[in-house]
């Protein structure tokens, strides 16, 4: 696996430890994995599970189900003169990982420093459970949610959705389809967390500038959405290159998916690729990678409008940072009310070290504090 510091001289000499022993991690599941002991993603659910948190006198805990989709709600113990928001979180681990033990300390810490009802959504995972069951059962969760609101004390006009990650995808995707909604509460506003966004350029100023940073490098980003979607791996490479995407897509998307609408500051060495050559077969293989539900910077101007306030969180150690950006100015174009926070010192993953101490890192908690206060404005 590509390896780089490029991230880890950024933050304190204590917090390198988790970092390290993290690659370390991954660099074992490669290995193991290829010769067949263990799942990849088997591994990856061990590493990424955390510590069991310590019991917290200020939450009240309860595990659901909402309409078969299993959720863990967090309660703020001290009363309240009148209903609540709600928070509605979903979690990244590109739909391969990740669970609501892995953002228990993330959520308590919403419900704790908002005042907020956090609904922690427990979607089941792939490859297991084949795509799209994990956007489904985060529209379903989110649904049952906005229509049994009060019964958690919730003023069901204040809920918001936030994600991180492929968690963000999977909230853009609620927000656009219930935005269309007439026959339950509109959600009030969603937060994205660094979300992946697209599948048709993989090579904008920020994949070439974030490409072999730990974590998620660009290649183990094209890796991920394959082993998502439960398709050839070999894929890969002509998707990289950007041969999945014909040449009528490519000019429809432009407007919208384009390093020329990356603000210049970002764009430093940046190198336009050389032209792709359009593989049909492999165009063929993967139709998914153009749905909304996989890239939802391709939903329409209809979709655009009607979604709700946005806060989005970029990373500067992030391949993905891009993906915001563009979908930054799409919502700004439609008038959608965007606040906007760029960590200089964050990369991905930053948001899983949260509340551990010693072993997070200063940009984990200065994420937090971006939600939360956000949060806070509704």
């Amino acid at each position: 696996m590509p390896l780089s510091i490029h991230s880890l001289g950024k933050e304190p000499q204590a917090s390198q430890l988790p970092h390290l022993s993290k690659c370390l991690l991954l660099l074992v599941e490669r290995i193991l994995n290829h010769l067949c002991i263990i799942k990849e993603h088997t591994l990856l659910r061990l590493i990424t599970e955390g510590f069991p948190a310590c019991w917290d006198p200020q939450v009240s805990i309860k595990d659901l189900h909402f309409d078969g989709v299993p959720v863990r709600i967090y309660l703020p113990r001290k009363p309240s003169a009148s209903k609540q928001r709600g928070v509605v979180f979903i979690h990244g681990g590109c739909g391969i990982f990740g669970s609501i033990r892995t953002y228990e300390r993330v959520c308590r810490y919403i419900a704790r420093k908002s005042d907020s009802v956090v609904v922690s959504v427990g979607y089941r995972l792939a490859p297991e459970h084949k795509y799209p069951t994990q956007t489904l059962e985060c529209l379903t969760a989110t649904e049952h949610f906005l229509k049994t609101a009060e019964t958690y004390g919730v003023d069901p006009a204040r809920v918001i959705v936030c994600g991180d990650s492929v968690g963000g995808t999977f909230t853009t995707s609620v927000c656009q389809e219930l935005g269309q909604r007439i026959d339950i509460p509109k959600i009030r506003a969603q937060v994205l967390i660094y979300p992946f966004l697209q599948a048709l350029n993989f090579n904008l100023p920020s994949h070439q500038k974030n490409a072999a940073v730990a974590f998620l490098t660009r290649e183990r980003t094209v890796h991920f959405i394959l082993k998502y979607l439960d398709k050839d791996c070999s894929l890969k490479e002509p998707i990289l290159a950007g041969s999945h995407v014909p040449e009528n897509i490519n000019l429809k998307y432009r407007k919208w998916i384009n390093p020329d609408l990356i603000p210049d500051v970002f764009k430093m060495g940046y190198k336009p690729p050389l032209p792709a050559l359009f593989s049909p077969q492999t165009h063929k293989e993967v139709p998914e990678l153009f749905e909304p539900w996989v890239s939802p910077l391709l939903a329409e101007d209809a979709v655009i409008c009607g979604l709700p306030d946005t806060c989005i969180v970029t990373c500067e150690h992030d391949v993905l940072r891009d993906d915001g950006l563009l979908y930054k100015k799409r919502l700004e174009d439609n008038n959608t009310r965007v606040t906007w926070h760029h960590v200089e010192k964050g990369f991905h993953c930053s948001l899983g070290f949260f509340g551990y101490g010693i072993f997070s890192f200063p940009s984990s908690s200065t994420i937090m504090n971006h939600v939360v206060d956000f949060i806070k404005g509704y």
